[in-house]
């Protein structure tokens, strides 16, 4: 068959069903039948899914042309989706095409939720279309003969490519991928993305820096007008004196005209804490919603997920409160309305979230923005801004991640063993390792076969041998079954499962909560009131209570920081303000306006910074002398920046200060007033030994200890436990931490030892944002306000500073004291 015969076979179903393909369909599709790998960009509910769906199966079909009549069975082609919620919708779009154009192609999904009935009856008949995740990718690999499975496969599609980007997923996907090009003599690669900042990285990452693939691919952009209207919920009364958290309850009843005006109306919060806290409010506020209201998160269990899912398709809630867990193109009928509780902090993540409302092609998106203290209100006026320009943040791709490849080479020797002359080039082609030396590959291949050179005389690090042929296998059964248990890149917190004392599965918790709950204390949580009764094993024994409470979990991932796309917009929004006195031309947004009361006491005890100028703000308390700093740059750099300049002031008077910071700036709080002047003649913002003073002004081995549990995890120095017997978290970290102890005393050049500290200041402090913050404070011109008192700029910090040590009620009485003692 030729493409225009068969292009008819698709515009023919596409008519059936009363639709027209889109012209990045159709690019798609000729670029696929053409043998050529790509990169498709696109937004969620754009149809992305037939766009590559389509030509698989018309690839068959050109090759099979009496495909009615016979059948081949194996593996055509794998659907890799970093979520397996998202696999049943990807499944059945499959499925309609394979049914409806009379093909006899089976499709199956393999991920960790896939029965074990199922698992070994792919092991003897692999279907035609495969859905899984990459940890899955990565289990097929560790099975012997995955040769044999893989050989006929012709097309791998990775799904959501700019959610794996920059992670550790992104980098098993790139090993995955490396031994598929060799293995499949017919293979294209695609991945599908939505917007972001660095596409043509995103394509060279996906297919290899120096790969024939990346000589023979394609950019396919969906040039879809899709028009995004952000609505934020401004409060009829402005504070003065803005604080974190209180001004989101109050607007409560500002939502219920839009739940009601709405089919169904998505609220997304930025943590599972806040998640559970607003789900009881509404309800507690509006029992009429019971039983059509639902919630969402990572942590509820998969049944109640899986059903709130399908609810949002029949359209039978009203509405769903959740976090990023239903950000991803979880493929439901479109809500009417999104709803965003406080600030994004990411103009991705932003956009991710208002395109699930009219999720269709051509339809508009609406999205409310619900501040939760009218600082963020400026950041709505910023992502108003992002919207028009069309600014989308870049993801940085990991590099040698030494821990990733350990594990990937142990899979290899796990299934058929490996030579390493074969997988050395193939590792070289990938984007992460393609600075590998060949002293760097030699450590790892000592390690793998003796352990380190500190541990060699221990028999539990030399997992792989050495066969006379020269291939690396595993040959310990007990090696291998414990390796395929601990296949993956996602270490979080240990997690303990909650349940009913008489059996029935809530959901999951991380350690560090449950650690703390006594006996007979009662929290929120998966929307009920629970009392704690006991742990017992892996598992934390619960019941129902009628107990009022404000107990809920707090989860690890809690923590958003302002991405560097934002930070920018933001500074922009703010200096609109102190400019738009002097001129007329610049236009404030309705949110900048309403924070008049705000700005005009900002500029009564202080000042609104411009662009050429940076604000540094001194008063005194009761609690002592206050130093405030603004950089703009959000949480994760001003935690680096405060401690780097708080270390450079101790060295020019000896002064100890606490620190409190959040997106928009920092504070240092100490018993005695720091002379600004003195330290600001001193050079303090300089990028001069900058890697030095933050080394010693960060507990930076502490911090690198916390980040190596993660690679001892990954690389398989420790392991993690059976299913239902996991380790503790305290043994998983004294396990890992006795060894970074031994790297750091005994043999320092280790390349996981070494690898901690790289992350830590590359991915947790954002180093290179740091360097680029000071250098641009440095041209600025430093103004040093000495105030009366707070300002409301400073406010917010303050008060997230007093949060960490007192109760929420008694917080709020005390904000209360402080606020009308400001407004005298």
């Amino acid at each position: 068959m030729n493409r225009k015969q068969l292009f008819e076979i698709a515009e023919n179903w596409f008519q059936q069903q009363h639709w027209k393909p889109f012209a990045f369909q159709k690019e798609t599709w000729t670029a696929f039948l053409q043998g050529k790998h790509g990169l498709l960009n696109a937004p969620t509910g754009s149809g992305k899914t037939y766009a590559l769906w389509f030509p698989i199966v018309l690839n068959y079909i050109k090759k099979n042309p009496d495909y009615k009549s016979k059948h081949k069975k194996g593996l055509k082609a794998i659907w890799i989706t970093p979520l397996r919620a998202l696999s049943q919708e990807i499944k059945q779009s499959a499925e309609r095409i394979t049914l409806d154009l009379d093909t006899q192609m089976t499709v199956g999904i393999r991920t960790g939720d896939t029965s074990t009935k199922e698992r070994s009856r792919q092991k003897t008949n692999m279907p035609d279309l495969l859905i899984t995740t990459p940890e899955s990718l990565q289990l097929l690999l560790s099975s012997k003969g995955y040769e044999k499975v893989f050989k006929d496969c012709s097309a791998i599609v990775v799904d959501e490519w700019h959610e794996l980007l920059g992670t550790k997923r992104g980098v098993q996907m790139e090993l995955g991928l490396s031994r598929l090009k060799t293995i499949c003599s017919d293979l294209r690669i695609w991945g599908i993305s939505a917007t972001i900042g660095n596409l043509e990285q995103a394509r060279e990452v996906l297919l290899g820096p120096t790969s024939e693939a990346l000589k023979n691919s394609v950019l396919v952009k969906a040039k879809l007008n899709k028009k995004i209207t952000v609505k934020s919920i401004i409060p009829k009364e402005m504070e003065t004196f803005p604080w974190r958290g209180h001004l989101g309850l109050r607007l409560l009843e500002d939502v219920v005209p839009i739940i009601n005006g709405s089919k169904t109306t998505l609220l997304f919060t930025n943590t599972r804490s806040q998640c559970e806290i607003w789900f009881q409010k509404i309800l507690e506020k509006h029992p009429e919603y019971a039983g059509e209201m639902a919630m969402h998160h990572g942590s509820i269990n998969k049944e109640t997920r899986i059903w709130v899912e399908q609810a949002i398709r029949n359209e039978s809630l009203k509405a769903v409160v959740c976090t990023s867990s239903l950000d991803l193109g979880v493929d439901f009928a479109p809500v009417e309305t999104v709803v965003q509780i406080g600030g994004p902090k990411g103009v991705a993540r932003f956009l991710q979230r208002a395109g699930r409302s009219g999720h269709r092609p051509g339809k508009e998106s609406v999205i409310y923005f619900l501040p939760t203290h009218a600082m963020e209100l400026i950041e709505a006026s910023a992502l108003q801004q992002a919207v028009i320009k069309e600014a989308v943040e870049d993801r940085m791709p990991y590099l040698n991640s030494y821990d990733a490849l350990l594990q990937y080479l142990t899979t290899l020797a796990v299934s058929d063993g490996f030579y390493p002359e074969e997988i050395y080039p193939e590792i070289k082609q990938t984007f992460c390792y393609q600075a590998l030396t060949k002293d760097e590959w030699q450590w790892l291949l000592n390690f793998l076969v003796m352990g380190s050179q500190s541990l060699k005389t221990y028999d539990e690090y030399q997992k792989v041998e050495v066969e006379d042929d020269g291939r690396f296998k595993v040959n310990n059964r007990a090696i291998a079954m414990r390796h395929r248990l601990q296949i993956g890149t996602i270490v979080g917190d240990a997690v303990i499962s909650v349940r009913y004392q008489k059996g029935g599965y809530i959901g999951t918790m991380e350690e560090y909560f449950v650690s703390k709950l006594q006996q007979g204390d009662v929290f929120t949580f998966a929307g009920r009131n629970l009392e704690f009764i006991r742990i017992k094993g892996m598992q934390a024994h619960v019941r129902n209570s009628t107990k009022r409470t404000n107990k809920v979990p707090s989860w690890s991932g809690g923590r958003l920081s302002f991405s560097s796309q934002m930070s920018q917009l933001l500074r922009e929004e703010l200096y609109k303000v102190a400019s738009s006195k002097s001129t007329s031309k610049n236009k404030l947004s309705e949110e900048l306006k309403s924070l008049k009361p705000v700005f005009v006491r900002q500029e009564k005890e202080s000042i609104i910074p411009i662009p050429s100028e940076f604000l540094i703000e001194t008063f005194k308390t009761r609690d002592g002398y206050h130093h405030i700093f603004y950089p703009f740059e959000g949480r994760a750099v001003h935690e680096a920046m405060s401690s780097l300049l708080s270390y450079r002031i101790s060295l020019l008077s000896p002064i100890t200060c606490s620190l409190a910071f959040n997106d928009y700036g920092f504070e240092m709080l100490s018993d005695k007033p720091i002379d600004i002047q003195n330290v600001l003649d001193n050079n303090l913002f300089t990028t001069e030994y900058m890697l030095d003073d933050l080394q010693k002004s960060l507990n930076s081995n502490e911090m690198a200890r916390r980040k190596f549990r993660d690679i001892a995890v990954i690389s398989g120095m420790v392991f993690t436990g059976y299913p239902n017997k996991g380790v503790k978290m305290k043994h998983l970290q004294s396990s890992s931490q006795l060894l970074f102890d031994v790297f750091k005393d005994f043999e320092a050049d280790n390349l996981l030892f070494r690898q901690a500290f790289t992350e830590m200041f590359e991915h947790q402090l954002e180093e290179g944002r740091l360097r680029i913050a000071l250098e641009r404070i440095a041209k600025q011109k430093i103004v040093w306000k000495q105030c009366e008192k707070p300002t409301p700029f400073s406010f917010p910090i303050i008060t997230d500073r007093l949060r960490e040590k007192l109760s929420s009620e008694k917080l709020a009485d005390r904000i209360k004291r402080m606020t009308k003692i400001l407004m005298k």
